[in-house]
């Protein structure tokens, strides 16, 4: 190892950031450069090498539409993430950082030599694409370049003011991007914008409404939450996304660190949107169209009058705007306080909307799971 190698990655040690690290197709030279400098259980919990295609896949949750992507780096810098944080739930930031590349083989190769290479935390996403001159280096000094850069860029996640020489040729070329998510969730705090999501593949939208969503606050993300999704697609045929209330009827609008950090639960397995709508009145018009995923006690507080200022007139106006709006319920049942299962034949839906709220059947979602009780025992949620 270089001097310089070797004095960037004891930086890289002493900082506090922790990460998950997984890497296909190259970026191994700057796993064994991490590893090859004492200290490094202080800032490698997990690294992992899926370079066969179904350890891809199972890491990735799917077969990607292609491998060596930047979505699909971005997705993986993801999954490293909410794997880093499952790992070590302490006060120490943690990233996800992620490579996925196609270099110099023993065969040749159609397309171009390149890497795209992501690193997610809750409060950015970094992104680098690295097309490298075709037929000009050994696959040892490819390999040099993109482990270079991947070095790089994780000393810029530890403001590190040294970076390594990159040595580049004319023909290369090399991208980066950028996304601050704690611009976006400053705005939402401050009333600027209204929604915002983040893709599975971490882009950022401000404009694009799901189809299905399943509303929460997520204090923790649980598998029951998981599970609703799952069966939810299921019954419709189409994904769904998560929505964030960051804005409670009963509470002060959640400050954006709070709002990023539940919102990262989700990275890379989830299209997460976060909104300043707390009823489902304003989410319908927010989002026109959308089916709402709900639990039987949720719906129960949709058809109660005391929410609509004790008015039934109200909550009725409330249901025609929401279906004008063509939105609708899919209605999941939950264990009551007493033990007894409820689901929607035990809730008096007035007539005129009853098309409006569908049965999740309970042998295709039942989890008797609250994040109320895994806050009151201490527990942490779902990875």
């Amino acid at each position: 190892m270089d001097p310089d190698t070797r004095k960037l990655v004891q930086a890289i040690h002493d900082s506090p950031l922790r990460i998950v690290y997984v890497t296909a197709g190259a970026g191994t030279q700057a796993l064994s450069d991490i590893l090859g400098i004492a200290g490094a259980t202080r800032t490698l919990l997990e690294a992992i090498v899926p370079y066969n295609t179904s350890a891809f896949d199972e890491f990735l949750g799917k077969t990607p539409d292609q491998y060596v992507a930047a979505d699909t780096a971005r997705r993986m810098a993801g999954r490293a993430y909410t794997r880093a944080r499952w790992l070590d739930s302490g006060p120490a930031p943690v990233a996800g950082l992620s490579c996925t590349a196609t270099i110099v083989t023993d065969r040749p190769k159609q397309g171009e030599h390149r890497a795209h290479i992501a690193l997610w935390r809750p409060e950015s996403i970094t992104s680098l694409e690295i097309q490298l001159d075709k037929g000009a280096r050994t696959r040892e000094e490819e390999e040099d370049v993109v482990s270079r850069l991947i070095l790089n860029t994780l000393c810029q996640s530890c403001e590190i003011g040294s970076q390594l020489y990159l040595p580049l040729r004319e023909a290369d070329r090399l991208e980066q991007s950028f996304t601050d998510l704690t611009e976006f969730a400053e705005q939402l705090y401050q009333g600027t914008i209204d929604s915002f999501s983040i893709g599975l593949d971490g882009l950022v939208s401000t404009s694009t409404p799901p189809n299905a969503i399943l509303c929460g606050a997520f204090n923790p993300l649980h598998d029951g939450h998981i599970d609703l999704a799952k069966a939810a697609e299921s019954l419709l045929g189409y994904p769904v996304a998560f929505e964030l209330s960051a804005v409670n009827v009963d509470k002060p609008t959640l400050p954006s660190e709070i709002i990023l950090k539940r919102m990262a639960q989700f990275a890379g397995s989830w299209p997460i949107f976060a909104s300043t709508a707390p009823t489902f009145l304003e989410k319908a018009r927010l989002y026109p169209g959308s089916t709402f995923i709900v639990g039987y006690d949720t719906a129960k507080r949709i058809i109660d009058p005391v929410y609509y200022q004790d008015s039934r007139e109200n909550m009725l106006a409330a249901l025609a705007e929401i279906k004008e709006k063509e939105s609708s319920f899919l209605v999941a049942g939950r264990v009551d306080r007493d033990g007894i299962f409820r689901h929607l034949p035990d809730l008096p839906i007035p007539d005129a909307f009853s098309d409006m709220f569908r049965p999740i059947p309970h042998y295709q979602f039942r989890r008797d799971i609250s994040s109320t009780e895994l806050r009151r025992k201490g527990q942490r949620g779902s990875r």
